[in-house]
């Protein structure tokens, strides 16, 4: 069975076609990666397959009964608890539910089989086990939507899709408001997810590690490649030169055939093999074009060499008023440096950030920087700051007041805003060409420390690739905040963990910080284990307590009994019901609303019997336990 199919889908937005004729198939299980280039049409497709737009032409076919969930822009802010949130987010759960307590008893049967079959009973697990693992814990859940930030409402979001277990997922850039721990959180949980999902994603770590086909989008078609990015980017290539070469051996072949046409169309007796040639023109393959995708380059400024260490701390500790996020801070950096920042955020990555860059004070201890150390601080938040009726031109000009025209617009190029890009107005840029204007204005300078906190989150693939070009030619030091896993392992030399509000060198790569964040999670899961065992254990009982316990459980064991004698009449009752229905009399003595009845009957009998099940057993629980 397909989950979703497309058939010569075509859409069009404003005047400008983006796919023509499009052609998808995506069975269950199967996880596709998206890509294209920006513009090419992916989030468009994805609010088509959704049904906030209608497409111009073809067909679109979802599976019956099949669930689809995607992850809304961002979740307002209510006073709903992040975990009744989640749980609302399941329509088709609460409808059921709703349905089951005061519905119609005849679909009964009906309401709990579909129950059964979406894991309706596992719901709030699933939901407190997808937010645990987006960084909210178990207080955190339980607070309002409102008291969280925009960035936190997008994992909520998220959680919101997650949780839900559908049929077909749908993922637009999944990991941009997440931190290097949930994003790998995020890729577990991916690769176990059982259903279907289209992922678009600039995260080439997600690409290689949870898709198994590429889709790529150009030119108004579709075409699937195997395996993930890597892949893909492999397949693409060997298929462009084999095209170009063949393009080549036509070109050859029509120019031969075409000088001997030339040579001798005039002569009576070449004529017929000159007319042969023009025919055999005409059968030769067309030429293919071959478009190859504009490569991405990056170019940090060279700064001049300071002496060695361009920075000490010696036991500071940073915060904000009176609150103190880190403490015994003892660290150095050297110009050759290249450092990741690890731990979960709100551990305090951005507060180690902001007093290495100087816009943060130490509340006690020593930081030292070495004399002439210029600093480069990007912020993804310094967009907000942009003026939207400038341009990245005005702003450079505003930043490097004694530079020429010229030097203002070559330092911009070096981030691949060419020249007409640097005249538009930012309002009309993109957030991928704000991101290469900030990187612009952070390394004017020419810095010997780069301070990068998640300079990635609109960067396409192309410009990832670009930047980690360019941070290996870069001669100073780097201080890198991240999410995106193959950033830090082509990127860092070295990683700091920021956790329990200090800073330490990790002796590991990224594997090993994965295989150390799972532990961490197994010894939590057992702590908490251990602490519920020994909060539930009972104390040494009294002759009294026991005497108060037994009176407790009378009332226990008057309904068990009371349980036991309704469930044996009801069970007789559809004995009876049924021994009717099977003889073939009655549907000759009855009227057939008497036999729709008794149908019904039966359904409302084992609903009712099924709940009494369910409390039967949970005193007898308490019983045994007792």
């Amino acid at each position: 069975m397909t989950v979703l199919a497309l058939r010569d889908l075509t859409i069009r937005l404003a005047g400008r076609t983006l796919l023509d004729g499009a052609n998808l198939q995506l069975d269950p299980g199967r996880k596709l990666g998206l890509v294209g280039r920006n513009g090419a049409g992916k989030s468009t497709l994805f609010r088509v397959l959704t049904g906030a737009l209608q497409p111009d032409g073809g067909e679109m076919r979802i599976a019956a009964r099949a669930r689809m969930a995607h992850v809304a822009q961002e979740q307002p802010g209510t006073d709903v608890s992040l975990i009744d949130t989640v749980l609302a987010a399941d329509t088709e759960r609460a409808e059921l539910l709703h349905e089951l307590e005061h519905g119609d008893p005849a679909r009964a049967a009906e309401v709990q089989e579909r129950l059964i079959a979406i894991g309706a009973d596992s719901a709030p697990a699933r939901a407190a086990t997808v937010l645990a693992g987006l960084g909210f814990d178990a207080t955190a859940q339980l607070r309002p939507v409102k008291e969280f930030s925009g960035g936190w409402r997008m994992r909520v979001a998220l959680a919101c899709a997650l949780s839900l277990e559908p049929d077909l997922l749908l993922l637009d850039e999944p990991t941009n408001h997440l931190d290097l721990e949930a994003t790998l959180w995020l890729e577990g949980w991916l690769k176990r997810f059982p259903g279907a999902a289209i992922i678009i994603s600039h995260d080439r770590e997600v690409l290689d590690e949870c898709v198994d086909s590429i889709a790529h989008l150009d030119r108004g078609k579709i075409t699937t490649y195997p395996g993930g990015y890597s892949e893909f980017v492999r397949i693409r290539g060997e298929r462009m030169a084999q095209q170009a070469a063949a393009n080549e051996k036509v070109l050859a072949q029509r120019a031969h055939m075409q000088a001997f046409v030339d040579r001798f169309r005039a002569k009576a007796s070449k004529a017929r093999q000159a007319q042969s040639r023009l025919k055999a023109m005409e059968k030769l393959a067309p030429v293919v074009e071959v478009m190859e995708d504009g490569s991405t380059r990056f170019e940090f400024p060279d700064p001049p060499e300071v002496p060695p260490p361009i920075l000490t701390m010696y036991d500071a500790s940073v915060g904000y008023g009176d609150r103190t996020i880190l403490r015994g801070l003892t660290l150095r950096l050297d110009q050759e440096d290249r450092v990741a920042l690890l731990g979960a955020n709100g551990n305090g990555k951005s507060t180690l950030a902001k007093l290495i860059a100087g816009k943060l004070q130490e509340k006690s201890g020593e930081v030292r920087r070495t004399q002439r150390l210029k600093i480069g601080y990007f912020d993804q938040h310094q967009a907000e700051a942009l003026d939207p009726n400038g341009t990245p031109l005005s702003h450079m000009q505003a930043a490097m007041p004694k530079a020429t025209v010229t030097q203002t617009r070559a330092q911009l190029a070096r981030f691949g805003l060419d020249e007409d890009r640097a005249t538009t107005l930012i309002r009309d840029c993109s957030g991928g060409e704000k991101a290469r204007l900030l990187l612009a204005l952070t390394t004017r300078d020419a810095p010997q420390l780069l301070i990068l906190d998640e300079p990635t989150n609109h960067l396409d693939i192309d410009a990832r690739e670009a930047m980690v070009r360019a941070l290996a030619d870069y001669k100073g030091a780097v201080v890198l905040i991240t999410h995106d896993p193959h950033m830090v392992e082509l990127a860092a030399d070295s990683l700091w963990l920021v956790a329990d509000g200090a800073v330490k060198p990790f002796d590991g790569d990224l594997a090993d910080y994965r295989a150390w964040l799972a532990g961490r999670a197994r010894d939590a899961r057992s702590e908490a284990r251990a602490a519920k065992a020994d909060a539930d254990a009972p104390a040494r009982p009294t002759a009294a307590s026991r005497a108060a316990a037994r009176a407790a459980l009378a009332p226990i064991r008057e309904r068990v009994k009371e349980i036991e004698a309704r469930m044996e009449k009801l069970r007789l009752e559809d004995r009876l019901l049924e021994r009717k229905l099977s003889d073939t009399e009655t549907y000759a003595r009855f009227k057939p609303s008497d036999i729709t009845w008794a149908n019904t009957r039966r359904a409302a009998i084992a609903d009712i019997v099924a709940k009494l099940e369910e409390e039967w057993l949970e005193l007898a629980e308490k019983l045994e336990a007792a």
